[in-house]
């Protein structure tokens, strides 16, 4: 067991470190700090009570609202050393039916609603499967990726892994105590890796939900703390709260496509961002911009962390390419599979580096559009298009077409009722090649995008394929 854990949570009740909203007094209260020492007890009793001497690690699975109840859940899981599923609290029932087929879980932490649909799909014997090799000698972390476009899976994780982020993170910033204010969910691994930062290095960690700020009330040291934002979030804030969020030390945005736009807009308030790159598998960031750099006008995605390294293929600076990935923080596998020592990640990014080490992100090697033979990269596309000021959201995809193989199609929300069309193809006339814009324009009220800002391109196609045939 790793009872070093449970002591330094007992040690951490003489310092004021955590701090969480809560909705009875509308502001950061500072007393979880004992609560989550005897919470983390409590559930480490319970966890213990179904340790037996097989060699099975238990499955537990946490679906807790309440961010005091699932960091405890969290430190007591790892204190016991079991497998730990972080599971999104948004899931319905066919996401929950292929987790529960997929984890078998021993014991369940949650309430309310999801405990419910749960139970009602828990109650059916599966054979359990195991990790393909038993090395581990840790609690392994499961964080869910994958949900908003498919079948969800969960990336194998350790505290291994998630420390190898942190310090990487810790050189790469130059400071020894990370400060995070939260406003992200915790099973998230944005939100997730902000506690482990602040917890890892003895930094402070404030706990508050985006829709709950209230810039009156929490009264903090912004210069001292990180805050981390998704596209979607850091917009709504440049609307009303911009100067706030100017004073943070450094405001990490990630989760989803950034427009040069919102990157322009966050420079004339002179907030301090720094656009990220990472995902679920490398346990959040390994490229960061530094803020000295955005606001000096890089639009890059910035230089890649102490702890990894990025291949891209083919092998040449300014040549795109796919983005390989090799890193400390690199999760095991995808549950139950592991990966191969020395695994290198390729994922699914276009992108290249220039001669100073910044990556540049092109788009999604899958949401290529060749189209009469050109290659289209729909983000390109989508940027122009927002640049023009006369839409409210975007999606550019190809359709399937007999002469031209694919043909770029845009979803858009327009900015008022009437608005114009022809006015926005002729504003990127002069800003995209004749090839790149849209054959096909469809309007619709909003677009399909997840609590992190991504689009979901299964719900995207199912719009695409109604539209054009009632078009027909």
């Amino acid at each position: 067991m790793r009872l070093d854990i449970l002591s330094d949570l007992k040690k951490y009740q003489g310092r004021a470190w955590l701090w969480n909203y809560t909705v009875e007094t509308n502001k950061i209260v500072d007393r979880d700090r004992f609560i989550l020492y005897r919470l983390t007890q409590v559930k480490l009793e319970k966890i213990l009570s179904l340790v037996t001497s097989s060699s099975d690690r238990l499955n537990v699975i946490i679906a807790e609202s309440n961010s005091i109840e699932f960091l405890a859940t969290l430190m007591a899981g790892i204190i016991s050393e079991v497998n730990i599923f972080l599971c999104d609290l948004h899931w319905q029932e066919k996401e929950w039916q292929q987790v529960l087929n997929l984890v078998q879980p021993d014991l369940i932490f949650a309430e309310g609603q999801v405990r419910d649909l749960i139970d009602h799909f828990n109650n059916i014997n599966r054979e359990r499967l195991t990790p393909t090799i038993d090395i581990f000698q840790e609690s392994l972390i499961m964080i869910p990726t994958g949900g908003s476009s498919g079948k969800v899976k969960f990336a194998m994780h350790s505290l291994s892994t998630l420390t190898a982020s942190v310090r990487g993170f810790q050189k790469y910033f130059n400071c020894s105590e990370i400060n995070s204010f939260c406003t992200l969910p915790l099973y998230h691994v944005s939100g997730l890796m902000q506690f482990m930062r602040s917890f890892l290095t003895q930094g402070n960690l404030i706990i508050c939900p985006y829709k709950a700020i209230d810039t009156e009330q929490l009264i903090f040291k912004k210069q001292d703390y990180f805050i981390s934002l998704v596209p979607t979030q850091l917009q709504s804030s440049i609307e009303s709260i911009p100067d706030w969020l100017a004073e943070f030390k450094t405001v990490l945005l990630g989760g989803a496509s950034i427009s040069r736009s919102l990157l322009n807009e966050a420079r004339k308030y002179q907030i301090p961002l720094a656009p990220t790159y990472g995902m679920t598998e490398t346990a959040s960031q390994i490229v960061t911009l530094k803020p000295d750099d955005f606001l000096a006008g890089n639009n890059s995605s910035g230089q890649v962390l102490p702890h990894a390294a990025i291949i891209i293929k083919p092998q040449a600076n300014h040549t795109a390419g796919l983005i390989e990935i090799k890193c400390d923080s690199l999760c095991l596998g995808y549950y139950p599979q592991t990966f191969a020592k020395s695994y290198i990640f390729t994922t699914d990014d276009l992108g290249y580096l220039d001669d100073l080490g910044y990556l540049y992100l092109l788009g999604r090697n899958s949401q290529k559009i060749i189209t009469g033979g050109e290659n289209v990269f729909p983000a390109e596309v989508e940027e122009a298009i927002l640049a023009t000021k006369l839409v409210k959201d975007i999606c550019v995809v190809g359709i399937s077409d007999r002469y031209w193989g694919e043909v770029v199609t845009a979803l858009y929300v327009p900015l008022t009722s009437n608005q114009d069309l022809d006015l926005i193809k002729g504003k990127i006339r002069t800003q995209l090649a004749k090839y790149k814009q849209p054959k096909k324009w469809l309007e619709v009220n909003s677009l399909p995008r997840n609590n992190r800002g991504k689009i979901n391109y299964q719900k995207v196609k199912v719009i695409v394929n109604s539209k054009v045939i009632s078009n027909k």
